[in-house]
Order: C-alpha cells, then structure tokens, then sequence
C-alpha cells in the first residue's frame, strides 16, 4: 500500500519485506507469510489475480526466501565466523535484496516471454525491468538495513540462528504498539503513497504494451498524437476511506489466516510426535 517514488524515473515501488521476514522467521516461515499476504490480495483485492498467484509466489517469494537468503544472506554472515557483526549483517541484507529483486524481476521477463500470448519486445522489457527494480531494490535494502540495526539494539535474541525455533511470548505492549502502527500505516499513511506507475506497469507502459493490456494507472501517464488535453494530476495525498478500510481488513484477513496456518501446523507436528 505504500509506493515511494523513485526520483528521475516516473516510477514507484514498494517493499516486499521477503529478506526481513526470512532472517527473522527462516526462509519457510518466511515463505509461508508471503504466501497468506498474496493469497488474501488476490482473493479479496484482485491485485495480482488468482492467475498470476503462482508467478507471484516464485517471483516475490521463492526467489527471496529459497535463493537469495540461503546462497547470499546466509554465506555473507556465516564468513565472518561467530556472530555477525552489524556492518557485516547489514551489508548481506542489502545484498541479498537487491539480488532477490534482480532475479524476481528477471522472472517476470521470463515468464512473459514463455507465456506465448505477448507480442512484449523481450530485450526492451528486460533492459527496462531490471534497472528500475534495481532502483528498488536498493531502497528496500536501506530500509531493511534499518530495521534490522533497530532490532539488534531492541532485541538482539531474535537475530540469533534458531531464536524463534521455539514460541517466543512478545510482551503485550509490543504487540498492541505493531497493532496500531499498522493500522496507522493502512488507514493514514496509505493516502501518501506515491500515485506514479510502479516498476512493473512503468516498463510496460515504455515498452510498447498495446493499451489494453496495460493498467489504468500506468496508460494514465501516456500520451497519444490525438490527444486534445493532458489529464489532471491526481489529488496528493489521496484521502481515500474506502482504502484505508480495505487496508485494515486485508491485514487482519491476513492476520487471521498466518495465525491460523501456523496453529495447524503446529498442531500436525504434535500429533506427529
């Protein structure tokens, strides 16, 4: 829900938070949260589609938490010997984003040319996706550098290999303070997010996508030789209370269905012990 403009380029992106949750979580875990998160926008925000789910999942998912975490974040700590430090941890982070972004766009490319059904220029839509994901991946490299260098001074156990293999109990005013930032980040700052095209639909819209097949938000920005009038630039920030609702329901949805998976899973391994 919250895109940041990237400067220069005309475009947003947005943070998928795969490589956080991998080192807090463990790549499965990790994978298992991503999975809930774009199985409910699917489901009851058509963002993405039911169609588009299993791409999303490799694109967004596998690559972050079954190849850039354990083949980049993991060496990259593991070389120091010990602990990692801060700097040493930070910068695997960054790594393993930028790298996880880099091969989940590179798979979009991919999979638009073995689709079959888009007359998509493969060379234009590559030398377009990659570098401005690599914009992208950058800042969410920063941004989980950042959180990561909060944790380590907040709680430094739960960077620790195995700390959450067993159920930790947060104290209840961490939980309630997560609680309201999030429904601050859905039903407030939502309105803030930048209403540039993101990464995808900015490389469709300049790689000759015919306009059906474009979004609505990046044809927006096109121009056609017979267009008599440039539309209005959209209100900023849009205060918009049907998508802070819908921001607060999809993240309880969400909430519901991780906590629930993770209570039968749970409950399978009991019974399998």
């Amino acid at each position: 829900m919250i895109n940041f403009a990237i400067p220069g380029t005309g475009a947003s992106g947005h943070i998928g938070g795969g490589m956080l949750l991998s080192i807090l979580l463990g790549p499965s875990a990790a994978f298992l949260v991503l999975a809930s998160v774009l199985t409910v926008q699917a489901l009851f925000f058509a963002d993405g589609g039911l169609l588009a789910l299993g791409s999303n999942l490799f694109n967004l998912g596998l690559m972050t938490c079954f190849v850039a975490y354990p083949l980049v974040f993991r060496p990259l700590v593991r070389g120091g010997g010990g602990v990692a430090s801060a700097r040493r941890m930070g910068w695997a982070a960054f790594l393993a984003c930028v790298l996880g972004l880099q091969l989940g766009s590179f798979g979009v490319v991919l999979e638009t040319r073995m689709s079959g059904i888009s007359s998509l220029p493969f060379d234009a839509f590559l030398w377009l996706m990659q570098p401005i994901h690599l914009a992208i991946g950058v800042a969410e490299g920063l941004a989980t550098v950042a959180l990561l260098r909060f944790i380590r001074q907040a709680r430094p156990d739960l960077l620790l290999p195995g700390s959450l293999a067993q159920p930790v109990a947060a104290p209840r005013r961490l939980i309630i303070g997560l609680a309201g930032l999030a429904v601050l980040t859905a039903g407030l700052l939502s309105w803030f997010s930048s209403r540039a095209p993101d990464g995808l639909e900015w490389s469709l819209a300049r790689a000759s996508v015919p306009t059906e097949l474009v979004s609505p938000v990046a044809a927006a920005g096109q121009s056609g030789p017979d267009q008599s009038a440039t539309p209005a630039a959209p209100a900023w920030p849009a205060v918009d209370g049907g998508k802070s609702m819908a921001g607060i329901v999809g993240g309880a949805v969400t909430l519901t269905l991780v906590m629930g998976l993770g209570y039968w899973l749970r409950r399978r391994r009991a019974v399998k012990l």
